[in-house]
């Protein structure tokens, strides 16, 4: 079954909904216009409940089917990049230095089409609830929702989510059971030495050399602590000291990332940046203090609801056109937030050829969102049919 007729009908509405929401990008759980259009859109939807202010700037409309039944959910996030956009595009952002550069406007769009359809035709029984969630690129807007209840409150038994993909073509999807994006973590080190003068560096210690050494001592973790069949990135990318050519500093900072699929790698690399940091602070006479945070977990795909995600797709796209053994990506997503306590998946759907996600360039394609709305009714009609 391909895209559905009526969602093709609306697919110009779509495409406007996507490019004011593009036009008009917000940031964090500053989604405050954003919401207010989507929730005027719902309104005129004919929703059964809309429920704002969920994690600051969210919505949440529940529409009713025919019959008693479970409640699916269906995300939509709604945030925006701190990036200067240089498509050119005549719906181009109109607030200087945020953009929706990773696609979702286009995911909001995609959502509300699903809730029009599924609003008319009600051709599901139980609930459904559409969820426009804020801050998934910073600050983690769908373990605040969880941390709010919104799963217990709304009775949610699974949630799906889907997200465009560069270079997928369009009408295409992509997937694959287990973890499918990776955990973030931050780490932070605070070196502090002994400041002086260039010409009697002796009495010093600098904590520019310990800060270097340990750098270059955090590469091991990657190239010599983790199993060749780890995926892992351990990154530094933030090196802060110094005011001036004949100064030795009084400290250092060191920033850097992790991404990770399992608990016990993450540990491994905790104790090896406290061992690597601790055992540098005494081979050179300063002080270290590290300081790690954890941030999303692994995006974990349910093997049961990511079958049913890819039989789904199959009815929208046909069979060749799911890959339903996608490689997993080093990316990070606070969709895991959700799946870490409801079962679910998360799918890829393509949006054709175009610039990379987070790129001052990229635009998502408006081609793509009939796949996707079509998508996301299948999923509910299949999961929980009338009668």
């Amino acid at each position: 079954m391909p895209v559905i007729n009526r969602i093709a009908d609306f697919a110009p509405d779509m495409k406007a909904w996507r490019r004011h929401l593009h036009a008009h990008p917000e940031l964090g759980f500053e989604c405050h216009e954003t919401a207010a259009f989507v929730k005027e859109r719902l309104e005129e939807f004919g929703v059964d409940e809309i429920h704002t202010g969920v994690a600051k700037t969210g919505v949440i409309a529940v529409i009713n089917g025919q019959g008693d039944g479970p409640t699916i959910g269906l995300r939509a996030d709604m945030d925006a990049l701190p990036i200067l956009e240089t498509t050119g595009a005549e719906h181009a952002s109109t607030n200087q230095g945020k953009m929706h550069a990773c696609g979702h406007d286009g995911h909001t769009a995609m959502l509300l089409g699903a809730a029009k359809y599924l609003a008319e035709t009600r051709n599901f029984a139980g609930k459904v609830a559409l969820i426009f969630q804020p801050a998934e690129e910073s600050g983690g807007g769908a373990g605040v929702m969880v941390e709010e209840g919104v799963l217990d409150r709304f009775d949610i038994k699974q949630l799906y989510a889907v997200h465009t993909l560069p270079d997928l073509p369009i009408g295409q999807f992509a997937t694959c059971p287990g973890p499918i994006m990776a955990a973030v973590d931050m780490f932070h080190i605070d070196i502090t030495g002994r400041g002086g003068h260039v010409a009697h560096h002796e009495e010093a210690a600098d904590p520019i050399v310990a800060a270097c050494a340990i750098t270059t001592a955090v590469q091991t973790i990657v190239s010599r602590n983790r199993s060749p069949f780890d995926d892992i990135v351990v990154s530094v990318t933030q090196i802060h000291t110094g005011s001036a050519d004949n100064i030795i500093p009084e400290t250092a900072y060191i920033n850097g990332t992790v991404r990770t699929f399992s608990k016990d790698v993450q540990a491994m690399v905790i104790r090896r940046l406290e061992e690597i940091s601790d055992g540098i602070a005494q081979t050179y006479g300063v002080r270290t203090k590290l300081r790690y945070e954890t941030d999303y977990p692994p995006t974990y795909n349910h093997p049961a609801e990511t079958e049913f995600a890819v039989a789904t797709a199959r009815e929208v796209a046909g069979d060749d056109a799911v890959i339903a053994d996608f490689p997993k990506s080093m990316g990070a997503e606070d969709f895991s937030f959700f799946l870490d306590n409801r079962p679910g998946a998360y799918v890829f759907v393509g949006n054709g050829d175009s610039a990379s996600v987070h790129n001052p360039e990229f635009d998502f394609n408006d081609d793509s969102a009939p796949f996707g709305s079509s998508y996301l009714v299948r999923l509910v009609e299949r999961a929980q049919p009338r009668g």
